[in-house]
């Protein structure tokens, strides 16, 4: 146990057999249950897991692969079965060194967060370290996310070294979860639902000689879609079902607004073009006057949002 808590750690785990022995080896001795979920690996994973004489140790494999969310949800529901006070997760490809794993589980014993995650920007080395292209990546859908989850003090959201509370895991609708690489950044979504507490934690990231098998090209073409439906599922849960809020009532409005303003604005354009007449004053300001009415509005509630955000 950690400071009176049972803690257990999820490994989900597709295909990391060079890496995951050494995951569970280095595994502090407070850590109650590692519970590996080998979400059908085509290599020697499951071999290598079952090899180890962990007493700690549980295997649970998946038939079909799910993505690391699916694999995270049977974790998770294994974790609460065997009475975990908080779960961690902790990716089988070593790049989360178990040793920072304290200072995760600190912010949820000591200080009463619900969430704690890694955050490799807080720290200097981990920048220089990581690739720039997974850098330019994660800025870009750091603002994203944040937009998304409504978690403005929180950065670097597809981080995966995370820790929850199991209280506030039990509230959490487990069957509507991401099941793929959106995983991370639906989990703040949920959380934002009931104004969970997250806590940013500095933990630099360890890149080995392993790739990942995050494409880019997936991530430009699916995180904004996963984004935009989470964003407003998280505005209707939240800001209408459970506490009416101007919140709501700004984004839609302001959503309103912005695509009129934008799309009269386009089709005036054009039409002129094919015209060869220039709009009228008047016309213009129908698209105008719309586009920055909707831009006040949703900066408003940003800006709502970003105050509201429990640090």
């Amino acid at each position: 146990m950690y400071s009176g808590r049972r803690i257990a750690v999820v490994i989900p785990a597709f295909n990391v057999a060079p890496q995951i022995a050494g995951v569970i080896e280095g595994m502090p001795e407070f850590v109650d249950d590692i519970i590996v979920v080998d979400d059908a690996a085509t290599d020697e994973t499951a071999q290598i897991v079952r090899g180890l004489r962990d007493p700690r140790l549980t295997l649970v494999q998946h038939a079909a692969n799910q993505g690391v969310g699916g694999a995270m949800v049977t974790g998770f529901r294994w974790a609460m079965e065997r009475g975990a006070d908080i779960v961690v997760k902790m990716d089988g490809d070593g790049q989360m060194d178990p040793a920072f794993l304290p200072a995760l589980l600190n912010p949820i014993v000591q200080e009463g967060y619900a969430y704690a995650k890694g955050n490799r920007f807080l720290g200097d080395d981990g920048l220089q370290d990581m690739p720039r292209l997974r850098l330019a990546g994660s800025f870009v859908l750091t603002f994203l996310a944040k937009l998304a989850s409504g978690y403005w003090q929180v950065f670097d959201p597809v981080n995966g070294y995370i820790a929850i509370d199991a209280a506030m895991l039990r509230k959490l609708p487990l069957h509507r979860i991401a099941r793929r690489y959106f995983f991370e950044t639906d989990m703040l979504i949920q959380l934002n639902v009931f104004r969970a507490r997250v806590k940013d934690v500095p933990l630099p990231a360890r890149y080995g000689e392993e790739r990942s098998s995050m494409r880019l090209s997936r991530v430009l073409v699916t995180f904004p879609l996963h984004l935009m439906k989470g964003f407003w599922r998280r505005i209707y849960e939240r800001h209408v079902l459970r506490e009416f809020s101007p919140v709501a009532v700004f984004w839609v409005l302001g959503a309103l607004l912005l695509v009129w303003g934008t799309g009269f604005g386009a089709f005036t354009w054009i039409n002129s073009i094919w015209s060869g007449r220039a709009a009228t004053t008047g016309t213009v300001m129908l698209s105008v006057l719309p586009f920055i009415l909707g831009f006040q509005l949703a900066l408003q509630a940003i800006l709502i949002e970003i105050q509201e955000s429990q640090r």
